[in-house]
């Protein structure tokens, strides 16, 4: 089991919820400060881990497994979500694909913006401007959440995104 600090999300949790909402692959670009969550998923076998070099990339691959009879999630940071938005319009929205997007909320705390301000203010109102329903997860407890996320996109058609306020605290540990 993971240590995580009190309140924190967990990377096993996390992949405890995939696997629980039937999760058949995880589109990502990773970073160094999901290094641990990477590091789960790559050693699970019952979770196809596609790494991609963009996060733009990311939308077309998982559509393109949504309509291969698969089931995606998509993992990227908010800094990527800005980068990627035009290919989650056309390819998530534009196609209705029901895939949740799980998106670091770098910059974010509860308490409110922090060291990386100006991504941070942009993530809720570009979700807003594209009629992305979403959910904050920050730790364990929120956890159920992530099926919450799940189950909308398969109702509604069309991509949630799950904000990960924690920015997946005790990862690296």
């Amino acid at each position: 089991m993971v240590d995580k600090q009190e309140g924190g999300l967990s990377p096993v949790r996390i992949v405890e919820e995939l696997k629980a909402n039937d999760i058949t692959h995880v589109v990502w670009l990773p970073d160094s400060e999901t290094n641990f969550l990477y590091q789960l998923l790559e050693s699970d076998p019952a979770l196809s881990l596609i790494v991609v070099s963009r996060e733009g990339q990311a939308f077309s691959t998982a559509a393109g497994l949504v309509i291969g009879g698969k089931k995606p999630v998509v993992l990227i940071q908010n800094t990527g979500l800005l980068e990627s938005g035009d290919s989650l319009r056309g390819w998530g929205i534009g196609l209705n694909m029901p895939i949740v997007v799980m998106v670091g909320y770098r910059g974010w705390n509860r308490r409110g913006v922090t060291s990386e301000a100006e991504v941070a203010l942009f993530t809720e109102p570009m979700l807003n401007a594209l009629g992305i329903r979403y959910y904050l997860v920050e730790n364990d407890s929120d956890a159920d959440r992530i099926g919450v996320a799940f189950a909308d996109a398969e109702r509604l058609g069309r991509p949630v995104a799950i904000l990960v306020g924690d920015e997946f605290h005790g990862f690296n540990r």
